[in-house]
């Protein structure tokens, strides 16, 4: 067997007491391994990770190929501990619906093979931080690690148990109970001493269970920073390691877990810190990281039985350095000093001893949620945390693969199509329940709960896609839930939700001043049991997308007797309706909108629909367009801030990295000055757009016009404003394909034009002011 170390400090040779035939496991590999013959002439090399101090795990290298594989150890075993198979089955359903985990890739019951049951996952390449004061890294940082941390563990306790079809994993309420039960007869089996500490803890916590101890998430277990694997060069969890604990139980026995190291007693030389974890500066504090985990779930940051937690998790830790200690003296564990874990069980017994007594105020002072302006809703909240989550583990770091894809097939004849990694990402947020959010009837979300997931999103261009988010389709989809008929939204509403097919939206035309919507001239005209549509569109998002199927019409229905206001109608028109023809593909600033297939100019020839595609009825097309148009735009505006935000996060980052004239750029005033003024606008907006989401919620589109009109206006000048900065800051590289700053300014100058030029809105905000300037007036007299 070649036991070569690894010159990863990580990994040493394999212990005598865990090494194995390795060209036995190799044969098997070979057999049932997909690709792991592929490098034939490769030797295999088994490395031992130093840590692990439950189920060996090995690092195995066969030529280019890395994998890791985890074992029960050898020899006599406590009762129901080692459970690789449950490790497995853990990790493959998470896998699954795109959490960070390794990738499983084979599971083997046969002892016969190593001598124990195993499995084989994707080797990680990664960050693991063993110092939990994580020295060598700024305090900035420091905090960001901590937050992805605790992000990453309210999302694992957000999955649903029965979409990871998990629902057997567990036993059912009285985790706590059980939880109890379980490590004081592992702790007694495995006791090596007597240690009243230990026994009087047992007895406390026996009487002091939770009356909620019925909650059932997916928990890890020993969820710690060690147990994790961050990107090499970002503050972002790629993996999450070590499932063996994994069970459904009650999920702030996870949080407590990761909340011991605060009150780590001194005396135990265990975690190899610098120094202790709450005098490092960017560490967030205990009530911090609740805070956040909270808010990510929606739950209330006053956490009851708090100390219940805290007092079991110290239990257990003991519990687990008993277990740890007798491995060792039966030769079975792979640390060498593992001998340790004899002198830590008594003062971790004692320091939950005394957890147990204490009472904790776990809420950061603030006000209440229903107190704050425009406050989030608790699934809002909830919704707004797995949202980062996913876009901070699978959208974000997908955004360069998805550009050199359009990049690479800009001139191709399929050029409107998709790269396979949206479709990927699409079935993993349908299946994570992050879909059609902006659609409150179906999402339960307010406005405002939705303004900040759509700024989140708004923060990578093709992200609205993959939650079902995206223009044109939102407003479509917004109309036939509002206007359509049953049919209507059972032949196009239905699959629109479940993204089977996309649409588009045929108002502007080029023959007009398309600002005023009344000088419209595509006619819509009844002839028997059908309709006859005439005209030349543009701007008609989505028509060269592959999937778009439908469009909706805006024309004029002849009634001369009906005002200006009242002679225009909607109808359905699927694009494969005789005399449709899709003309040319229009770009904005030489950049072709490949994601949502492009924006077309179409033409209507003697087009022929029934009368049954007529939505809501004759004439009523302006009023359609007031409810449609009324959230569309505040939805681009609720994006729109995410671009700025993440303008701002390249402006500050190249501001920080660049150096001229002998000092940083930010050292430079007029830089300072940028940053300092984009922050400031950035906030406004954000103020404003609240307002705007707020006042729908209250009052409806039509009660919210005057603030829809004015952030209409406002986002996107100031969006435009701060990229312009970025860019500047940038220099060329920002005008280049190497920054997505280039494509975000044609994106938000445009928006300037889009759903109305900012000229028709301020004309409308006038208006209205000077009407509420005269009621007031007329109130006074």
């Amino acid at each position: 067997m070649d036991t070569r170390a690894s010159r990863d400090p990580e990994m040493a040779e394999v212990l005598p007491q865990h090494q194995f035939d390795s060209q036995s496991l190799e044969a098997y590999l070979n057999q049932h391994l997909s690709g792991f013959g592929a490098e034939r002439q490769a030797k295999l090399t088994v490395a031992q990770y130093r840590s692990g101090q439950s189920n060996p795990t090995f690092y195995l290298q066969k030529g280019s190929q890395a994998y890791v594989l985890r074992k029960k150890p050898p020899g006599s075993l406590l009762p129901k501990a080692h459970k690789i198979d449950r490790e497995f089955e853990v990790q493959k359903a998470l896998f699954s619906v795109g959490f960070p985990v390794p990738k499983p890739l084979l599971y083997c019951s046969d002892a016969s093979v190593i001598g124990t049951e195993f499995y084989v996952m994707e080797h990680v390449q990664g960050r693991i931080f063993r110092d939990f004061t994580i020295p060598g890294v700024s305090p900035a940082e420091r905090t960001a690690i901590y937050v992805a941390m605790i992000e990453t563990l309210a999302w694992l306790h957000s999955l649903d148990i029965q979409s990871l079809r998990l629902q057997k994993y567990g036993r059912g309420a009285g985790y706590c109970k059980r939880q109890v039960s379980t490590w004081t007869e592992q702790y007694q089996a495995a006791a090596h001493q007597d240690i009243p500490a230990m026994n009087q803890l047992s007895e406390w916590l026996v009487q002091n269970l939770p009356d909620n101890d019925n909650e059932e998430n997916l928990i890890h277990g020993d969820f710690k920073l060690d147990n994790i694997v961050f990107h090499p060069k970002e503050s972002r969890v790629i993996a999450v390691l070590d499932w063996e604990l994994s069970t459904l139980g009650h999920p702030l026995s996870d949080l407590a877990h990761l909340s011991i190291f605060y009150f780590w007693p001194r005396t135990v030389p265990l975690l190899n810190q610098s120094s202790h974890l709450q005098e490092n500066i960017g560490v967030p504090s205990m009530e911090e990281l609740i805070s956040i985990y909270c808010r990510c779930r929606g739950i209330n940051p006053i956490l009851p039985n708090w100390n219940f937690f805290l007092a079991l998790s110290y239990f257990k830790m003991a519990g687990i350095a008993q277990g740890v200690y007798s491995r060792y003296l039966l030769g079975n564990n792979a640390s060498e000093s593992s001998f340790l874990f004899a002198n830590v069980v008594q003062p971790l017994a004692e320091t939950g001893l005394q957890l147990s007594k204490r009472t904790f105020s776990t809420a950061l002072t603030q006000p209440d949620s229903a107190q704050r302006l425009f406050g989030q809703s608790r699934t809002g909240q909830e919704v707004l945390g797995r949202v980062k989550h996913f876009m901070n583990q699978h959208i974000l770091p997908a955004e360069q693969e998805v550009i050199e894809f359009y990049a690479n097939n800009e001139n191709s004849v399929d050029k409107w199509r998709k790269p396979f990694m949206i479709d990927k990402l699409k079935e993993m947020a349908k299946a994570e329940g992050l879909w059609n959010l902006f659609l409150p009837a179906v999402s339960g979300l307010s406005q405002v709960d939705y303004a900040l997931i759509a700024e989140e999103t708004g923060k990578c261009f093709f992200a609205p896609e993959v939650f079902n988010c995206q223009a044109p389709d939102t407003g479509n989809m917004e109309v036939l839930h509002l206007y359509g008929n049953e049919k209507q939204k059972q032949q196009w509403l239905e699959p629109l939700l479940q993204g089977s097919i996309a649409s588009c939206f045929c108002m502007t035309e080029p023959g007009v001043a398309s600002s005023d919507a009344t000088n419209i001239e595509c006619s819509i005209q009844r002839d028997g049991d059908s309709y006859i549509v005439n005209g030349k569109k543009w701007w008609s998002s989505g028509a060269g997308n592959p999937n778009c199927k439908i469009a909706i019409v805006l024309g004029r229905t002849k009634n001369a007797s009906a005002s200006r206001h009242q002679q225009h109608t909607m109808v359905l028109v699927p694009l494969n309706t005789p005399g449709v023809e899709i003309i040319r593909p229009l770009s904005v600033f030489g950049y072709l909108d490949h994601l949502h297939g492009g924006h077309f100019e179409v033409h209507f020839n003697q087009v022929r629909v029934p009368v049954t595609n007529l939505i809501l009825g004759e004439g009523r097309g302006f009023e359609i367009a007031q409810g449609r148009l009324g959230p569309g735009r505040i939805h681009h505006c609720m994006r729109a801030v995410g671009m700025a935000e993440r303008a701002l996060e390249i402006l500050c980052q190249r501001a920080a990295q660049r150096v001229a004239f002998k000092k940083k750029l930010y050292e430079h005033e007029v830089v300072a000055h940028a940053i300092a003024k984009s922050r400031i606008a950035i906030e406004e907006i954000r103020l404003l757009t609240l307002k705007a989401a707020h006042s729908i919620d209250t009052l409806g589109s039509a009660g919210a016009r005057k603030e829809i009109a004015m952030i209409k206006v406002a986002a996107p000048r100031v969006v435009c404003k701060v990229i312009d900065r970025a860019i500047q800051v940038c220099g060329g590289a920002g005008v280049s394909q190497d920054f997505p700053l280039a494509n975000m300014y044609a994106l938000a100058r445009t928006l300037r034009l889009a759903d109305g030029p900012d000229e028709v809105h301020l004309s409308a905000v006038a208006a209205m002011e000077l009407r509420e300037q005269a009621k007031r007036h007329r109130a006074r007299m």
